[in-house]
Formats: structure tokens, sequence, C-alpha cells
């Protein structure tokens, strides 16, 4: 039987399939694929492992990237700063409290991908 969550019948599809290499991820991202691993090493994201051990981002991992680009890049929040904004993004979230002004756009895409 199929559900009604089925990606074939709503015409979404799995944000959590891991599709991307490591190259074509940092293709998409505009950002160098030593960069990723450096992300990956830090704990800000987890792709999935291939059989081989090669990384492989799902669609979820690349939004959650483009967050972390945002944070850095355009509000200027170091790596560490951001592990903790992502923590408090979730936080707001999950309590159901409204974003400050200034995170409004970054928790916007956030949302999307928890």
């Amino acid at each position: 039987m199929i559900s009604n969550r089925d990606p074939r019948i709503s015409g979404a599809f799995d944000l959590d399939k891991p599709l991307y290499t490591i190259s074509v991820a940092s293709e998409i991202l505009e950002t160098h694929p030593r960069t990723l691993m450096m992300y990956e090493d830090l704990g800000l994201i987890e792709p999935y492992r291939t059989a081989t051990n090669r990384r492989r981002y799902s669609q979820r991992n690349v939004r959650k990237l483009q967050v972390i680009q945002q944070l850095t890049r355009e509000k200027g929040v170091n790596l560490a700063g951001v592990k903790y904004i992502l923590m408090l993004l979730e936080a707001l979230k999950n309590g159901g409290i409204k974003p400050p002004d200034d995170l409004k756009q970054v928790y916007d895409l956030y949302e999307e991908i928890i």
C-alpha cells in the first residue's frame, strides 16, 4: 500500500536521499571541497558515507550548508558561532518562538530543513 507521504504521489522528493558527491555539492555551493570537509570535521554537517567511505550529500545537507554560508558570508559569524546559532535556531523552532528580525531570513531557510 502506498501512503500519502509517498514522494511518487505528492510530487515531493526525499530531502535525505544522498545524491551529491563532494565535488558536485561544492560546485552547487560555489565553495572548495576542503571547506565541506572542514565543516564535517567541526560537526556542522554529517554527510552519508557509502560502503567505500565516499561522502554523499543530500538536499537537506546542501540546504544546511547554505544556511552556514549565509551566516559566515553575510552575517560575519565564525564557525564556532555558527554551531551555537544552529542549536539556538532549533531551540526557537521547538519552542515556537519567533527569531529576532536580523535572523529571520536565516531562520526561514533553516526551518525548511529541520
